[in-house]
């Protein structure tokens, strides 16, 4: 029998061959069209490696003048809503799973005293470092640098901004500058009353992501927490049923020292000379684990975050305290916008310049855009001697090389 090239064409997982048969050629003389399936290769289990891209940019700063975007889309916020009217009007309870019905979730016990325990090392780690390596603050702005001397870029948006051609005003950062402080109130039973802004004084304000390890199962002397033993039962947004009003036992005292950054810089005393690659790599470890933590536990333990301003509630709602003062905050009485936190609003990274030569000379306007960036935390330990993680290379722009000021205009 001879044959000619086979020619192939694949459809619904069929292939075709065309053959010289003189025996049983049918459809026309010396050719018969053959059928046949083609075996299961099953399902390629391969996993691609992930790629990391070569130079990436920061997320663009938000509007002040506007809402936050929400971190869920709005459709399925409406969905989740009518699902939960609808089963409200039949009557039916609102399927609950812990944390959302009060109970703790086991699995996630151990990763908020991890939590905890990173958290505590981040605090001395970085108090030491910046024993070591200078910090520079904007007394007008936000702005914070990592270096012996404060840049030259003109981006100050202080009062008096304009007075000075937007150069900044430096002085000596603190540990708070670095780690921005974002607070939530402690609650003993995040189900129970809702703080009303009459009452606001009553409940002491701590590090949020202390109090999201208090919530998820940290037990500390001084800030204790109501542990449910029955889950609570809800109807649509109703709850029906949530084991009584258990009376707020009193405070034992002041959060502990080292789970506060106030004074931290004092408390701790820089490091030997030799110990500081050790202390940067340290206490790099323990930044990423806290991040990683905290992104686990709000998969589960509800955080709400305003849409307008900064400001954090640890629970299943916000709380009722008229405080938020951003935008359009007189149509709402002063109350915040809740709506579900992002990671970056609990722990917020506070992206600063990176500094490829501290010792060099200082960052200008025209070459801003050669510059990358990086978390505050990452910058200090990197320049103490920690190696950068992978992920942080692209936004710092390792691969660029800064051109001299009258080499600037002649690159496209």
């Amino acid at each position: 029998m001879s044959r000619i090239p086979v020619l192939r064409s694949s459809f619904h997982g069929l292939k075709v061959e065309i053959a010289y048969n003189n025996a049983i050629a049918k459809t026309r003389p010396r050719i018969v069209f053959c059928t046949f399936r083609s075996p299961y290769r099953g399902r390629n289990t391969i996993k691609k490696h992930e790629i990391i891209p070569q130079n990436t940019d920061l997320p663009p700063a938000l509007p002040k003048k506007k809402k936050k975007p929400y971190p869920v889309p709005l459709k399925k916020i409406q969905q989740a809503a009518r699902a939960d009217k609808k089963l409200a009007e039949m009557g039916i309870e609102k399927p609950l799973e812990p944390p959302k019905n009060g109970l703790l979730a086991q699995d996630l016990i151990p990763v908020a005293y991890q939590v905890l325990d990173s958290w505590k090392v981040l605090i001395k780690g970085l108090a030491q470092l910046m024993h070591v390596v200078p910090v520079h603050a904007c007394s007008e702005c936000s702005e914070i640098h990592v270096g012996l001397i404060g840049h030259d870029i003109q981006d100050c948006r202080g009062t008096t901004s304009g007075a000075r051609r937007s150069h900044h005003l430096w002085i000596k950062a603190s540990i708070n500058d670095v780690l921005i402080p974002i607070e939530s109130y402690h609650m003993f039973d995040p189900f129970g009353r809702r703080i009303k802004h009459e009452t606001r004084f009553n409940y002491d304000r701590i590090p949020a992501v202390v109090e999201l390890c208090i919530q998820a199962g940290v037990e500390l002397q001084e800030y204790p927490s109501r542990r449910r033993t029955e889950p609570i039962r809800m109807i649509g947004r109703k709850v029906v049923e949530m084991g009584g009003i258990v009376e707020e036992p009193p405070l034992c005292g002041s959060l502990g020292a080292e789970l506060d950054t106030h004074s931290a810089s004092g408390r701790f005393p820089p490091p030997p000379k030799e110990e500081v690659p050790a202390v940067a790599r340290e206490t790099l470890f323990a930044y990423e684990r806290v991040k990683w933590g905290v992104r686990k536990l709000m998969r589960k333990y509800t955080v709400k975050a305003c849409g307008y301003c900064s400001e954090v509630h640890v629970g299943p709602w916000g709380h009722n305290a008229k405080l938020c003062g951003e935008f359009k905050h007189q149509w709402r009485d002063g109350k915040h916008g809740w709506q579900d936190a992002t990671v970056d609003e609990v722990f917020p990274p506070n992206y600063v310049w990176h500094v490829e030569d501290p010792t060099g000379p200082a960052l200008t306007s025209g070459l801003k855009r050669f510059y990358g960036k990086a978390p505050a935390v990452v910058e200090v330990c990197v320049q103490a001697g920690a190696s950068v993680p992978e992920k942080y290379k692209p936004m710092m722009r390792l691969d660029i090389v800064v051109p001299e000021d009258e080499e600037a205009r002649l690159i496209a």
